[in-house]
């Protein structure tokens, strides 16, 4: 046994983590209930983390008991939800930064006092909180949480193990919540990620692990679209080392990524592979998400393969425009499914780290438009401009009449550069012969795009 609390520090101490719980029950009160009602009802199901039955138990009988960091990120991250409740929606909000800040500040005490089990599963509730605002730390909070992990052997297989069954689910369910964080985190700052697919050895996900005996049909499909993501992670994981290998020489064959993507389409059953084909079945809670997920990484793969063509062809060679059209329709589908976000799936549960599939995929518009366009003429038909523009309207509309907050990185990183790209842009009049004098306008060079947003989380731009 190794003593947790650091040497010097008295055990009877009222922590500062209490402390901060305390005030953040204050500004809840008397409605802790209900925010804890909201996240097994909005977030448990389609991204499972905590054992619900021991949880509310341990509430009731014995709330002491529980981590006070873990309860106040829980607090934290359900009030994203708070307008989704019949219950609590009649009532004002509490400020949402400064319960996250409490919570936070949480975390941070009981990581340095008491590091174990629950930090992890509040690290990773932190992490997972909207709307993201602090990227760095973010990722300090994930790696401590990822060593933590392999220091309590999480990433080892439980199942053989000779501990209650409910504890064998509860390290693998902390495990997986650590692989998608882990990965699409890594995805979205551009940084490479922590865990390697060689040193963990615990099972997937499936609905066995998830749901138990009878359980209702509706809980079951929200468990097979987790499953789902955890299986799309592992491509997702593919490409993240296909992107952060830099060992110099030959561009690499990009196949065996393609062919993962595929296989893993090939693997779903009928109702999660017609959400990711045809985007339908967008009710089931998780879904949306999951199609996002999906595009941002056939974005990513284009990606990929547009990179590696670009040293072998050249700028005008028709396999390389091919290469930017494929692209840019993934581009549109990415804007399709915005577009078409219903104000229930607007409030469903997102994973934080897609609000930066958005400004990734402006980003790659534009710097296809200036690329792919070389007249003023062509500049003003680019159909890049025209899906990127239309994507922050699309998003800007969500932010004003639903509050949506995944857009609010895109909106502010972008919305600007893509007005003044387009004010570039000469429009045409009708008065003209349809001459354009050149002299009259000078073409943006890619360049103009770094000086507002730079390549610094973009892993193929910091990574190639």
């Amino acid at each position: 046994m190794v003593q947790k609390r650091p040497l010097g520090m008295a055990v009877n101490r009222r922590s500062s983590s209490a402390e901060k719980l305390e005030m953040i029950e204050r500004l809840l009160e008397p409605f802790e209930a209900d925010v804890i009602d909201l996240y097994f009802d909005k977030v448990n199901d389609s991204f499972p983390l905590l054992d619900e039955t021991s949880f509310r138990r341990q509430f009731r009988e014995n709330k002491d008991r529980i981590s006070p960091a873990l309860l106040a990120c829980l607090y934290a991250h359900s009030i994203t939800f708070w307008d989704s409740s019949p219950v609590l929606c009649r009532h004002r909000c509490p400020e949402r930064r400064f319960i996250w800040n409490l919570a936070s500040e949480a975390t941070y005490s009981e990581l340095h006092v008491s590091p174990g089990m629950s930090i992890i599963e509040a690290i990773l509730l932190n992490v997972g909180g909207r709307p993201t605002t602090s990227i760095i730390g973010n990722g300090v909070l994930l790696g401590s949480a990822v060593a933590m992990a392999h220091s309590l052997g999480l990433h080892h297989n439980p199942i053989p193990w000779e501990i209650p069954q409910s504890e064998k689910y509860l390290r693998m369910k902390i495990w997986w919540a650590l692989w998608v964080h882990d990965k699409w985190t890594s995805l979205a700052h551009g940084t490479p990620p922590h865990i390697s697919r060689t040193q963990f050895n615990v099972p997937k996900p499936t609905l066995e692990y998830l749901c138990e005996s009878g359980s209702a049909e509706e809980k079951k499909q929200k468990a097979a679209v987790f499953v789902a993501l955890v299986g799309l992670t592992d491509v997702l994981d593919s490409n993240l080392r296909h992107i952060y290998h830099f060992e110099p020489g030959e561009p690499r064959n990009t196949t065996h990524l393609e062919l993962a993507l595929n296989n893993w389409v090939e693997s779903l059953d009928d109702k999660t592979r017609r959400i990711i084909i045809r985007g339908t079945s967008l009710e089931i809670p998780g879904a949306a998400n999951l199609r996002l997920a999906y595009l941002n990484v056939r974005l990513l793969l284009e990606r990929i393969k547009l990179e590696a063509d670009k040293q072998l062809y050249d700028t005008q060679d028709s396999r390389l425009l091919n290469r930017y059209i494929q692209a840019r329709r993934t581009s549109e589908e990415i804007l399709i499914l915005t577009q078409e976000l219903q104000p229930e799936q607007l409030a469903d549960f997102w994973l934080p780290s897609g609000s930066f599939a958005f400004p990734a995929t402006v980003s790659f518009l534009l710097r296809c438009a200036l690329e792919t366009e070389n007249s003023p003429s062509g500049l003003a038909q680019s159909s890049s401009l025209r899906i990127a523009s239309s994507l922050i309207s699309a998003l800007r509309s969500h932010k004003e009449k639903n509050s949506w907050d995944l857009g609010d990185i895109c909106l502010a990183q972008h919305a600007e550069i893509v007005e003044k790209v387009l004010a570039m842009v000469p429009t045409e009049d009708p008065g003209l012969d349809g001459s354009l004098d050149l002299q009259d306008f000078i073409m943006p060079d890619v360049s103009v795009i770094d000086q507002y947003f730079p390549s610094l989380w973009d892993p193929l731009q910091s990574a190639w």
